[in-house]
């Protein structure tokens, strides 16, 4: 019987093929990422609203498992340069663990510029459009343009600011609400840059 975490016998178990016998992680699609964090969602919401003991310990053994993970994952930011920090957060999964672990080296406000951007071109599709006009405090603010109504028109203006309100939160969960501006008033705000954003942090206390 195979013991676990060692490759069955056969060609290139022992490295007798030129290899040292181990086997190639299996890589998961953006598509099968995107399912797995829908069942993890499922699957937490259901231990979450289970009674007793054993349901409390599971969700204990997540939180436990993720701060872990969390833990790993930072020290691996300690172990390379800006130049590649800024390329994990080019990806979306990478990007999203970074925000979960309130690790990401962007300020909220480039994270909510860029999360506009990529809307952008969706809402333009149906006729729409968003625009950052800044960040006060723990609000952004957003210039929106409905299809054919200006600023405001009913379902389609609640529709699109629910749109850029959830993609704004989800990657700058540190920022409390999401605001439109008037078109008046929007005219008068300068359209914020992502380069204007651009600037890193200082890192946390403790933290190189």
């Amino acid at each position: 019987m195979t013991e676990p975490g060692r490759p069955a016998d056969g060609p290139g178990a022992d490295g007798a093929d030129g290899t040292d016998g181990a086997r190639p992680a299996r890589r998961l699609g953006d598509d099968d990422v995107t399912a797995r964090l829908s069942r993890i969602d499922e699957l937490l919401e259901q231990v979450q609203t289970a009674p007793g003991p054993t349901a409390r310990a599971a969700v204990d053994a997540v939180r436990a498992l993720t701060e872990v993970y969390g833990e790993a994952l930072a020290r691996c930011l300690d172990r390379v340069d800006g130049t590649v920090t800024g390329r994990l957060v080019e990806d979306d999964l990478l990007d999203h663990l970074l925000v979960l672990h309130d690790l990401h080296p962007e300020p909220p406000a480039r994270r909510a510029a860029r999360a506009v951007e990529r809307l952008r071109p969706a809402l333009r599709e149906r006729g729409g459009d968003a625009e950052l006009t800044g960040v006060e405090g723990r609000v952004a603010r957003v210039r929106l343009r409905t299809p054919g109504c200006g600023s405001g028109c009913g379902s389609a203006s609640t529709g699109i600011e629910e749109a850029v309100r959830e993609a704004v939160l989800a990657v700058a969960p540190e920022l409390t609400a999401v605001e439109p501006v008037p078109e008046t008033a929007s005219r008068e705000a300068a359209f914020v840059p992502l380069d204007a954003l651009s600037r890193r942090p200082a890192p946390p206390l403790g933290r190189p």
